[in-house]
């Protein structure tokens, strides 16, 4: 055999998921995801590590940007291929690069017209690393796969889709790859899911591989919290409430916001919270909710018989969407206590910075984190106790209440994980932990090493490995 793995992104980092396979004559991406944390953010700019007219086929596991972020400016750049990926993922993908493209440009036209005034350049070009016409030349190129049915790719090279329990049409992608009469399995984990979290089923698990690709954003430790979501949003929106400030919550418009939904829908119906005005402050997230309930069908029993009873998880009681920009910036100028939902979940960009700005110099607001926050991120610097923040070229003092609500994650932690390996009836070939800090992922490799005694690596960006 000989199979060329190439690790174009997600390794020793957090974002820009890209794996190159070649094999058989032909090319092929797992993702191709943008970078978000601040220390990589050049590498979105950095030519591809081939030529994406090449490539025949990208293989999406999911539609978080840090997946399939990069796909539009791929296409600028001469790809003409086939983007195979589950329906959900197709359709919640489509509207994410659409809403990423329209950011691109406005963030640019931003920084232009800032740094003119300041007199200075920016360390990245002052053009949008893709344009909506980019996004909207992508679309065409989603080729939608079910679960569990394999898809020829040709070339000796066969696909299946299982589902990750991650996000809506989330996967795990295997690959089977024939050569010389041999056959060798490649399982791209994606990101794994957790075990009895709302709406979503289970992650899927598996008896046998050869090779892995497995991420590791969460690997060096263990989840706390998840028993007690609601009582923790019980007692910040209520605490909320006595000090007349607003709620602030930098949230991924993807599976995030519709898990808060869901859970102060059910504080609702339990009386345990006073009706909350929650404004939805992101068009994508609306559209979102819309995807969720079209794909129903992928729901857990719980949140389909909460369907049953005509109970959507996402019906929440004075939940308003917020369409344009003069509607949020509004938002300001109400009195009292609401909850105001934007992206992006790591405060990188988006109407998030501007409720940010408003409120975080207010003693009386709180800022609600509910996911992960990467290395070089304004929401980690906020998280990690800042005293002030630089918001759209100003310093603002931290005043706010800073609160992490711990057990939401999507992502599989440590024990989580393990869990999910030891699911493997035949030893691996060998594992590569990527999508993860460097010391998490090494700590993982450790780890995983000593309890089940796979082989395992963390790769380096860029590198190459054979696999026979």
């Amino acid at each position: 055999m000989d199979i060329k793995l190439s690790f174009m992104g997600a390794a020793k980092s957090v974002t820009g998921s890209r794996y190159q396979v070649e094999v058989n004559g032909t090319r092929l991406l797992v993702d191709c995801g943008l970078y978000q944390e601040r220390a990589f953010l050049y590498r979105n700019w950095e030519p591809f590590g081939t030529a994406p007219d090449r490539l025949e086929t990208v293989l999406l596991t999911h539609a978080h940007l840090d997946h399939c972020g990069l796909l539009p400016r791929l296409v600028n750049e001469g790809f003409r291929g086939r983007i195979i990926c589950t329906r959900a993922t197709a359709e919640i993908a489509k509207i994410m690069l659409i809403d990423s493209a329209h950011l691109q440009e406005e963030d640019a036209a931003y920084k232009k017209k800032r740094h003119i005034k300041e007199g200075k350049r920016g360390p990245y070009p002052e053009i949008p690393l893709y344009t909506v016409a980019d996004a909207e030349a992508t679309l065409p190129l989603f080729k939608p796969a079910e679960y569990n049915q394999p898809v020829n790719l040709g070339h000796g090279i066969e696909a299946t889709f299982y589902d990750a329990g991650h996000v809506l049409g989330s996967a795990m992608i295997r690959l089977l790859i024939s050569q010389n009469g041999e056959k060798r399995s490649i399982i791209f984990s994606g990101d794994i899911g957790r075990w009895d979290r709302p709406i979503l089923h289970d992650p899927s698990v598996f008896r046998q591989t050869d090779y892995i690709v497995v991420e590791s954003t969460y690997s060096d430790r263990a989840h706390e919290g998840t028993e007690d979501i609601s009582d923790n949003l019980v007692e910040i929106v209520n605490s909320a409430f006595k000090t007349g400030g607003n709620i602030i919550v930098p949230s991924f418009a993807l599976q995030r916001t519709q898990e808060v939904l869901y859970y102060l829908n059910a504080l609702r119906m339990a009386n345990r919270i006073p009706r909350l005005q929650v404004y939805l402050d992101s068009p994508m997230a609306a559209k979102i909710n819309k995807v969720y309930e079209n794909f129903s069908n992928l729901f857990d029993q719980e949140a389909k018989d909460l369907l049953r009873q005509n109970r959507s998880p996402f019906d929440l009681p004075g939940l308003k969407t917020v369409e344009t920009t003069e509607e949020s910036k509004a938002l300001n100028d109400i009195k009292g206590t609401v909850m105001i939902i934007a992206g992006s979940g790591m405060c990188t960009g988006g109407r998030i910075k501007h409720h940010l700005a408003a409120n975080i110099s207010r003693p009386e607001s709180t800022i609600l984190f509910v996911g992960y926050q990467a290395e070089g991120t304004l929401g980690l610097q906020i998280l990690d106790g800042a005293k002030s923040v630089r918001i759209y070229g100003r310093q603002y003092p931290v005043r706010a209440r800073i609160v992490h609500l711990q057990g939401l994650s999507a992502h599989a932690d440590r024990d989580e994980l393990l869990r999910w390996f030891t699911a493997l009836s035949v030893k691996p070939r060998h594992v590569f932990i990527t999508h993860g800090e460097a010391g998490a992922a090494e700590k993982f490799r450790e780890f995983l090493t000593e309890k089940t005694g796979f082989e395992a690596s963390v790769p380096a960006y860029n590198t190459t490995v054979t696999l026979d």
